[in-house]
């Protein structure tokens, strides 16, 4: 086990230079959530006896960078004690620096911007089926699933199951997998908003008065003697919400192709 220090986080990277960042860029992206558009969080009353790591958090996908933005504010609001409300960020004089979150590498490396997005804890990883805007199909690297689990022994990890911002796609096995080997608690998220919000990369404002939406829901009930990782990951898509019985727009199409046939069979 990778062991932090009272100076560095386990990857080596200075708290005082953690804390400056996301002390930055809380300050920058606090009006985007509590101005332009209010962003409503509940449910963080689920987080307050969790332990100090081994925490994992799942939740659904809407821009690359303001639902990890949206996190920051909640868990470090609530860190100051303030339950559901960021109304006051003063909290980011005092974050919670253990707090990382996985991100595609490719994402990470574009830009300057996204390179000190990285520096407050993004742990990359490369997609195994995905880069550059292509299909690929390649082995996962060991080494970053390392790198993960070195940050849950060291603290809290937020993570994105279906790796990518379009809705109801996929779950990857590879979460329920490292759930499965690790064994942490599981904290589901379920966002909403985001996508009407804020632009892809979540970095600009795209509509103001909406109310975007943070659910952290009760933690996961796993047995990790009798559920396999299918099972385990079919519990984590349901939780946020993300499986077709959600989908309502696809229940709607099928309703209609449905009453299409009966209308054509009928004539």
């Amino acid at each position: 086990m990778a062991k932090k220090n009272i100076f560095t986080d386990a990857f080596g990277t200075p708290y005082f230079l953690k804390r400056l960042i996301i002390f930055i860029l809380g300050i920058v992206s606090y009006r985007r959530f509590n101005g332009f558009n209010k962003l409503k969080i509940t449910g963080t009353e689920h987080l307050l006896d969790l332990p100090d790591c081994n925490v994992l958090f799942v939740s659904n996908h809407q821009t690359y960078f303001a639902d990890v933005a949206a996190m920051y504010h909640a868990i470090n609001s609530l860190n100051n004690g303030y339950l559901n409300s960021i109304k006051n960020p003063i909290y980011l004089l005092n974050p919670k620096i253990d707090f990382y979150y996985v991100a595609a590498e490719e994402t990470m490396n574009k830009g300057i911007l996204p390179k000190i997005f990285k520096i407050a804890g993004a742990v990359t990883v490369k997609r195994t089926w995905r880069a550059e805007g292509q299909n690929v199909n390649r082995m996962v690297d060991l080494t970053e699933v390392d790198n993960i689990m070195k940050a849950l022994q060291n603290g809290w990890v937020a993570t994105f199951p279906q790796g990518t911002t379009a809705a109801f796609a996929q779950g990857r096995r590879g979460t329920a997998k490292l759930v499965k080997n690790q064994r942490p608690i599981v904290i589901p998220i379920k966002i909403n908003g985001f996508r009407r919000a804020f632009d892809k990369k979540g970095l600009r404002v795209k509509v103001t008065g909406v109310k975007p939406t943070m659910e952290f829901k009760a933690p996961l009930d796993i047995d990790y003697e009798t559920e396999n990782s299918n099972d385990i990951l079919l519990k984590i898509m349901t939780a946020i919400e993300q499986t077709e019985d959600f989908n309502v727009l696809h229940t709607y199409d099928k309703e209609l192709k449905a009453k299409k046939s009966q209308e054509n069979n009928q004539n």
